[in-house]
């Protein structure tokens, strides 16, 4: 640590907007870590206004986090450690590393390369490495690992190493990463998506147990500012966690219309998806759409990123008027309310009219609550061409 390094020490720490909470003196600090009680000491440099890195301790919990930062506020690196309070020492669960390529990428940019290392004291740690980022492949591996390199002891509260965590991985990391070393295998990006939606999308298209319909128009949608929102409007969270850029403009929803043939009750008609037409070009690839801080390095074989729904209603709206369309689609659904005459129905829900807002709202229907991915489409060169979300999990659009 450089000399001129000094610390604050803050009630807590929000690593992403790298803002803090009370400001705390050295000896409130003190006194927290004795109790167990969370605080975060901030490591800064003068005349920097990032801090170089940050740690957020609550023993009680048993939790210690920290992150690294680079000139930008970019974290470069995130590790977490966990008490085990009877044995006074920390075990390393997690580890990340991003490296940027310039002074331009942004912080989760889905190009960056990425390492994230995760260890447990009763297996193999589990090294995920995406050289090309979050588009590419996934290099995979288990590897054993020392019980120096698992644990290490819980510090006092003036014995702490110089910063939280660095931007270097351990030796036994970086040795994996060599080019030629064995042992790896390689997983496809978990970002990119194996469904075709536009098979749903297409009337005579055969899928097990499926026959696709004609699609059915559902309204258009006006996004003037350029993000759309894919979101539960019932959700008490003010702002959307998903969110895509889109040219401003007016768009057709469409529901993907199928018939599901039930050898028990006969067939019947639903809808298997929703989609936002953007463009016309082909799809050629199948992108998840994330919200802030989503790394697919923290997803499972199988799992998916997506909103979150306890009402099984999702919409598409315009991010920069998202708080004002939900208020008003609340008030549409009023007995009596003067505004009711804004809200129709359609094969995928509702339609809401935002009049005045320049801004509509599309809500449709999930087959039930949970995580709903939502899909990019994207054409050879990367425009985004639709928007879709799977509304029906029960159906297999793979097959």
């Amino acid at each position: 640590m450089a000399e001129t390094t000094y610390v604050t020490f803050e009630e807590s720490w929000d690593e992403a907007s790298r803002t803090g909470g009370r400001a705390l003196s050295r000896e409130e600090a003190c006194a927290r870590d004795a109790a167990g009680l969370p605080y975060a000491v901030i490591y800064r440099v003068p005349g920097r206004e990032v801090p170089l890195g940050a740690r957020m301790v609550a023993w009680q919990a048993g939790v210690l986090d920290a992150w690294a930062y680079d000139e930008h506020g970019r974290r470069t690196a995130e590790a977490e450690l966990r008490l085990r309070t009877d044995e006074g020492r920390l075990l390393i669960r997690r580890l990340l590393v991003r490296r940027y390529p310039d002074g331009r990428t942004a912080e989760f940019d889905v190009d960056c390369p990425r390492t994230a290392v995760e260890l447990s004291a009763d297996g193999p740690a589990r090294i995920s490495h995406q050289p090309e980022g979050m588009r590419g492949a996934s290099l995979e591996a288990e590897v054993a690992v020392a019980e120096e390199d698992l644990w290490t002891a819980r510090p006092g509260f003036d014995d702490w190493p110089a910063l939280p965590v660095a931007d270097t991985l351990p030796d036994w990391v970086t040795a994996k990463l060599v080019p030629g070393a064995s042992d790896w295998r390689r997983e496809p990006s978990r970002l990119l998506g194996s469904t075709d939606f536009d098979r749903v999308f297409r009337p005579g298209t055969h899928m097990a147990g499926l026959t696709v319909l004609d699609p059915v128009p559902c309204g258009s949608l006006r996004v003037p500012s350029g993000v759309l929102a894919v979101a539960c409007p019932q959700s008490g969270d003010e702002v959307p966690e998903i969110t895509v850029a889109v040219p401003p403009g007016t768009y057709p929803v469409k529901a993907a219309m199928v018939e599901v043939a039930d050898q028990g009750y006969g067939s019947y008609e639903e809808v298997a998806a929703v989609r936002l037409q953007i463009g016309d070009a082909p799809v050629a690839a199948w992108e998840m759409a994330l919200g802030p801080g989503c790394d697919t390095l923290r997803l499972r074989a199988g799992e998916a990123f997506g909103f979150g729904t306890d009402g099984a209603t999702g919409a598409f709206g315009d991010a920069g008027v998202w708080q004002d369309l939900r208020d008003l689609l609340e008030r549409a659904n009023w007995n009596g309310s003067p505004e009711a005459d804004k809200l129709t129905n359609s094969a995928a829900g509702m339609h809401l009219d935002g009049g005045g807002l320049g801004a509509d709202l599309a809500v449709f229907c999930t087959g039930g609550d949970g995580v709903y991915p939502v899909w990019v489409g994207r054409s050879a060169s990367g425009e985004v061409v639709c928007v879709d979300v799977q509304t029906a999990f029960d159906l297999d659009l793979d097959a």
